[in-house]
């Protein structure tokens, strides 16, 4: 079965400092918990903030590096998901499902991309 990598991203000028609501907790536990019973699940992740990221960036053959925060940047990832999925729809629903309850606590986008094989 094809892996599906989710990368979500937020805008961290933008994002709530308060936690999300219990309600909410309990409804993202409960997606967990059925992603991970339905045996898809791989791995998972939470980024730190970028003030605590370095960009490595190769110009030319010549290397630069930048200590965040990146000002330029409006949306930046915040976290992932790689799942098991019999296909893209299937990893389109669990991404779906995930920002329907993420969603409700901040503004975020989420690309569903296969990782290729070869």
């Amino acid at each position: 079965m094809p892996r599906f990598l989710t990368i979500v991203m937020h805008n961290e000028r933008t994002q709530p400092t308060e936690d999300p609501s219990p309600e909410l907790q309990r409804r993202m536990g409960e997606l967990f918990e059925e992603i991970s019973k339905a045996g898809v699940m791989l791995d998972m992740g939470e980024l730190t903030r970028t003030p605590d990221a370095t960009r490595l960036t190769w110009t030319g053959g010549e290397l630069s590096q930048t200590d965040g925060p990146f000002t330029e940047s409006k949306e930046v990832v915040g976290g992932y998901t790689i799942i098991q999925a019999k296909d893209k729809a299937e990893a389109l629903e669990w991404a779906r499902r995930f920002g329907d309850i993420q969603g409700l606590h901040e503004d975020l986008t989420a690309e569903v991309r296969q990782i290729s094989e070869d």
